[in-house]
C-alpha cells in the first residue's frame, strides 16, 4: 500500500504551523517566520507561508468588525470592551487618517508590536476604508514587513 512518506506529512505540518502562527494577532509575521526558519524552512519559503497566513484574516476584520461594533453598540454588549478596542487603534493610527492609503501601508509595514495586519485592517474598517483600496496597502506593507523580519530572522538564526 503506497502511503503519503512521513517526512512530507511532517513538512505538511511545518507549513501549517507557520500559516496559523501568522494567522495569530499580535504575532502574526513577527512570530512565523523565525518559527518556520527555526523548523528549517528556507527564509523565503517562511515568508511565502507567513504572507498568506498573515492575510488570512484581513478582508475578514474589515467587513465583519466594523458591523459587529455597531451591533455591539446598539445592543450595549461588551460596550466598554468594544469602546476601548476602538480607542486604542483610533489612537495608534493618525497617520492613516492623515495620510489614507499610504499611512495604511506604512503602518503595516512597520514591524513593530501594535501595527500589522490586524491593526491595520481592523483601522481600516473603522475609518470606512473599503476593502478594494485597504487590502493592497494592507497586502504590500505586511510583505515589506515580512521581508524586514525575514532579513533579521535570518542573520539572527544563521549566525547560531
Amino acid at each position: 500500500m503506497m502511503g503519503i512518506p512521513t517526512d512530507t506529512l511532517a513538512s505538511l505540518g511545518n507549513e501549517l504551523t507557520v500559516v496559523f502562527v501568522a494567522m495569530l494577532p499580535y504575532i502574526e509575521m513577527r512570530g512565523a517566520i523565525p518559527i518556520g526558519i527555526s523548523m528549517g524552512m528556507h527564509p523565503v519559503h517562511a515568508l511565502a507561508l507567513a504572507l498568506i497566513g498573515s492575510m488570512i484574516p484581513s478582508p475578514v476584520i474589515m467587513l465583519v468588525f466594523r458591523p459587529f461594533f455597531n451591533f455591539v453598540k446598539r445592543t450595549g454588549l461588551f460596550r466598554n470592551l468594544t469602546q476601548k478596542i476602538v480607542d486604542n487603534t483610533l489612537k495608534k493610527t493618525s497617520r492613516i487618517k492623515k495620510y489614507y492609503i499610504p499611512g495604511l501601508f506604512i503602518f503595516v509595514a512597520i514591524p513593530l508590536p501594535g501595527t500589522g495586519v490586524w491593526t491595520g485592517s481592523l483601522a481600516a474598517a473603522l475609518l470606512n476604508i473599503r476593502l478594494l483600496h485597504a487590502f493592497p496597502a494592507i497586502f504590500l506593507g505586511n510583505a515589506v514587513a515580512g521581508l524586514i523580519i525575514t532579513l533579521l530572522s535570518y542573520g539572527i538564526v544563521g549566525a547560531m
